[in-house]
């Protein structure tokens, strides 16, 4: 993969089926995936190194989203998400590399405001299922 534009990280959210609206106004975006372990050592353990339990853990992925507001439709939409708890599709466009879909709960939304700045926004998302990855 050759080096890519950090803009074209992309997050979108699902206004219908089978249609994906960019979350507008994101300046800075990450995706990062977690397995947790299920520790399977024992005392009969070759020289009591840790044994894990291959495919055994949860597997999760959570999205981190940090911009300025840009857009009332997809503002309302991320919004009215976080208020009623509700887990809806998303998609992460990743570039040249492929697209990670699945259902994702908002799980987090922060406002912030400086005096003499712009309005702007934290975003943070967990998945509530199994995600399908796509490639480019």
């Amino acid at each position: 993969m050759a080096i890519q534009k950090g803009k074209d990280l992309l997050v979108k959210v699902q206004n219908a089926p089978g249609v994906f609206v960019t979350v507008a106004g994101l300046r800075s975006r990450a995706l990062s995936f977690n397995a947790e372990t299920v520790d399977v050592t024992h005392a009969e353990s070759a020289g009591r190194w840790r044994e894990l339990l291959a495919g055994a853990g949860a597997k999760r992925a959570s999205v981190a989203g940090t911009g300025v507001f840009r857009d009332e439709a997809s503002d309302a939409l991320v919004r009215g998400l976080m208020f009623d708890g509700a887990i809806e599709t998303f998609q992460i466009v990743i570039p040249d590399f492929g697209r990670v879909e699945g259902p994702f709960q908002v799980t987090g939304l922060e406002f912030k405001g400086d005096h003499a700045g712009e309005m702007t926004f934290d975003l943070a998302l967990e998945s509530a299922g199994a995600l399908a990855f796509t490639a480019a």
